[in-house]
C-alpha cells in the first residue's frame, strides 16, 4: 500500500513540474490566425496541398481542426502535425 501512495505521489509531482500544455496559446498568433480566417486559409492550403476547399471550411480557424486534419490527409501522427502547425504559425507572427 505505501509503494502504490509512493507512486502517486511521484506522479503527482512529475504533472505538477510539467510545462503548461499549449504553449502555442500564449504567443497570441493564433488568435490572430483564428480572426483573420479567410486571409490565412489560402496559406493553410498552399502549405498542406492535400488539404481541400471541403478542409479548410470545416477547419474554420480552429487549431486543433487544421491538427486533425493534416492527420488524415497525411497520414502522420498527432505530435508531427502539431509540430508542423507549430512551425508554419511561427512563420505568420506579424512582424
Amino acid at each position: 500500500m505505501r509503494k502504490i501512495a509512493i507512486a502517486a505521489v511521484s506522479a503527482l509531482a512529475l504533472l505538477a513540474a510539467a510545462p503548461p500544455p499549449a504553449a502555442h496559446a500564449a504567443s497570441g498568433t493564433w488568435d490572430q490566425v483564428e480572426g483573420n480566417w479567410n486571409q490565412f486559409a489560402g496559406k493553410v492550403k498552399q502549405r498542406w496541398g492535400k488539404l481541400t476547399e471541403d478542409d479548410v471550411t470545416v477547419i474554420n480557424g480552429k487549431r486543433q481542426e487544421l491538427v486533425g486534419k493534416i492527420q488524415e490527409r497525411y497520414g502522420i501522427a498527432k505530435t508531427e502535425a502539431e509540430k508542423q502547425v507549430d512551425e508554419w504559425e511561427k512563420t505568420q507572427a506579424v512582424r
